[in-house]
């Protein structure tokens, strides 16, 4: 591989690991290209998060994939909502407006997986990308992370006050509790998603965003929950948030969206 014509570029998604990653790599590679996969359905502190984090760099971080948003692959996917069996919007959304943007070039793409995670992120489609993990690598871990973070002035995305990872606000991913709090922190956001959940007339099936129940009933429960817990409180109890997702069989954080930290 001539290294002359070799691309460096690195993804970062919004969230603290890609976001460390960059910050990491700005003065070992000159040459680093930086992108983002804009869906159009990113939180606004997202935006925010990625506008800091590109003063710091001093350089511009491409945006891609807006030319179709994501009603255009809902309507070509005749209205079934992605979900962790399907997850069309991962490569549509994704994987192809990335490889697109790469197009034949070599490329190398470095890819934020820490040392302490096992899962093995983004995995090429073509033999001109080849991935490198520095994290890994050089054996950084979360704390590694939150250094680099807070050294650089950078700091964390605002959402993590009530989100554990970055994505879609209306991401199939996140844990029940997060979708309560997406209501309570943006509740047009919350309106927004509830509107792509449908029952089919012929069927009767539900096409919803949480697996068996409308967001609607999600926070009903949610809201029960709470308010049992006012009524009988104990010392030392849990939060009604880490109840709640007890209560459910869901995805680890770091078996999502992988697309997420390219």
């Amino acid at each position: 591989m001539d290294k002359k014509s070799v691309r460096h570029v690195l993804g970062v998604s919004g969230g603290k690991d890609s976001a460390a990653l960059a910050i990491y790599m700005r003065d070992k590679i000159a040459d680093v290209e930086y992108f983002f996969t804009d869906t159009g359905a990113e939180l606004p502190e997202v935006y925010e998060f990625l506008d800091r984090l590109e003063d710091y760099l001093g350089k511009p971080i491409t945006r891609l994939g807006l030319e179709r948003p994501f009603d255009h692959f809902l309507q070509q996917h005749n209205g079934f909502l992605p979900s962790p069996n399907t997850r069309w919007c991962t490569r549509e959304m994704k994987i192809r407006p990335f490889e697109q943007w790469v197009g034949d070039d070599e490329v190398v793409t470095y890819v934020a997986i820490r040392a302490d995670e096992d899962r093995d992120g983004y995995k090429a489609t073509k033999p001109s990308i080849v991935p490198r993990f520095p994290f890994k690598e050089d054996g950084l871990i979360r704390r590694d992370i939150e250094r680099i973070l807070k050294q650089s002035g950078v700091g964390w995305p605002e959402y993590y006050s009530w989100r554990s990872r970055s994505g879609c606000y209306f991401c199939f991913f996140q844990k029940k509790s997060e979708w309560v709090s997406l209501s309570e922190q943006h509740p047009d956001l919350f309106q927004r998603a509830k509107a792509y959940e449908k029952t089919d007339p012929v069927t009767g099936a539900g096409y919803t965003w949480s697996q068996g129940e409308t967001l609607d009933e999600l926070v009903a429960r949610a809201s029960d929950l709470k308010a049992a817990l006012v009524r009988s409180p104990k010392g030392g109890r849990k939060s009604w948030q880490e109840i709640f997702d007890q209560m459910e069989d869901e995805e680890d954080e770091d078996n999502s969206c992988l697309q997420c930290s390219l």
